[in-house]
């Protein structure tokens, strides 16, 4: 004859089946925040990194935000200096360039003022760095390296980390991309005297240019192309090497 549980012991067990049940669950959830950080223990350092540096500057674009969140920067530095890659500092890549600072980055693509599947020419593709942001904020990206070291290092770094999709090519970006435009933006990595007229040529109606101008004392600007021209913008002082006839100097 089977015996009857009380209702006190059948509380107790589940009471226990419960406890187990939130012991389990919470060891599984651990185990898989652990195995996240094992996959990517950089990603503490990029919250923290759009959190102190570039929310706090008034960058407020929340698909910029998300891709400065998600965009592997370490990817795009040398491995010796993959620890540092999330500093509010610009880091040397090889021959002379660098990988510019977080901020700059992103109060860059947020300057672009871009929507998803716009078509945008970056002069200067450095490490791959903001190409690969403005890619991940929708951005149909074809990018211009003068170097044919870094440009096929950068296109190595955009595949390891899932831009593939990234056009970069050799060649001088002052003269832009001309067999590939209109563009909706440009951007531009280095300083020349004056804006490039090729590539205020190359945007179409409503496209905007971001570009550090000057020497010595540099601006960076943004210049919209409207049916009448062109309005020009001073949005922040800058430091750039010079742009020259051979478009070098900063790379993102």
């Amino acid at each position: 004859m089977r015996r009857r549980m009380g209702s006190s012991r059948i509380a107790a067990w589940r009471g226990l089946a419960l406890m187990a049940g939130i012991l389990i669950g919470g060891r599984i959830a651990g185990i898989a925040a652990t195995q996240d950080a094992a996959v990517d223990p950089f990603t503490g350092m990029r919250l923290r990194m759009v959190e102190d540096q570039i929310e706090r500057r008034g960058v407020r674009d929340p698909r910029v935000l998300e891709a400065m969140r998600t965009v592997p920067r370490h990817l795009f530095v040398p491995e010796a200096l993959r620890d540092r890659a999330y500093d509010d500092a610009p880091l040397p890549i090889g021959e002379e360039q660098t990988i510019s600072q977080p901020y700059i980055v992103a109060f860059m693509t947020e300057a672009a003022h871009l929507k998803p599947g716009d078509r945008v020419l970056e002069v200067g593709t450095g490490s791959g760095y903001q190409a690969a942001v403005l890619s991940s904020v929708g951005a149909e990206v074809m990018s211009i390296e003068i170097l044919p070291g870094l440009a096929e290092r950068a296109r190595q770094a955009l595949a390891a980390a899932g831009f593939a999709k990234v056009a970069v090519r050799t060649g001088d970006g002052f003269r832009g991309w001309p067999e590939a435009a209109p563009f909706d933006a440009v951007l531009v990595t280095a300083a020349p005297d004056e804006v490039p007229p090729p590539l205020l040529g190359q945007l179409k109606v409503g496209g905007v240019l971001v570009i550090p101008v000057g020497t010595g004392t540099q601006e960076l600007i943004r210049v919209t192309r409207t049916a009448r021209g062109y309005e020009r913008e001073s949005l922040l002082p800058v430091r750039f090497v010079p742009m020259t006839g051979e478009a070098r100097g900063p790379r993102h």
